[in-house]
């Protein structure tokens, strides 16, 4: 059973990012809360920072890679009410990501077929799945069928 901190007023940032098709997803590690659930890469915004900021921080914090924000794609509040904002980004050059093992356990690129049927997945990502599919949210970069 999942079970997260109920944290109203928190704010967080999402970072999406597509590559051929696929959709970076991380697996998180067992230190931290959620562990060794999958979810977009990400995490909460600091005081005083900004969402692109934030991003940038959380994905070098997290995957050891430079990510520039693209631009905000979507909104959506958790069941623990942590308020989400979602940006497509892209990973600057070619460097592949490469897991802190404090944060994130492992790294894979979905589909969006294959991100449904994750046993293991927060809820948020079929909230996202969703609203991708419903055409919600439109991305910059090519389709993540």
């Amino acid at each position: 059973m999942l079970e997260i901190p109920h944290t109203p007023g928190h704010r967080g940032v999402i970072g999406v990012v597509v590559r051929e098709g696929r959709f970076l997803l991380i697996r998180r590690s067992a230190h931290v809360v959620a562990p060794r659930y999958y979810c977009f890469p990400g995490g909460g915004i600091h005081p005083g920072e900004s969402e692109e900021e934030a991003l940038v921080r959380e994905f070098r914090e997290e995957l050891a890679v430079e990510v520039r924000p693209i631009r905000k794609i979507w909104r959506s509040v958790t069941p623990w009410q942590v308020q989400l904002s979602w940006w497509s980004a892209e990973i600057r050059g070619e460097t592949c990501p490469t897991p802190n093992p404090a944060e994130v356990e492992s790294v894979h690129w979905t589909t969006a077929d294959e991100m449904a049927n994750l046993p293991d997945s927060l809820p948020s990502n079929f909230e996202f799945l969703q609203a991708f599919r419903n055409g919600l949210i439109a991305l910059r970069v090519e389709d993540a069928i």
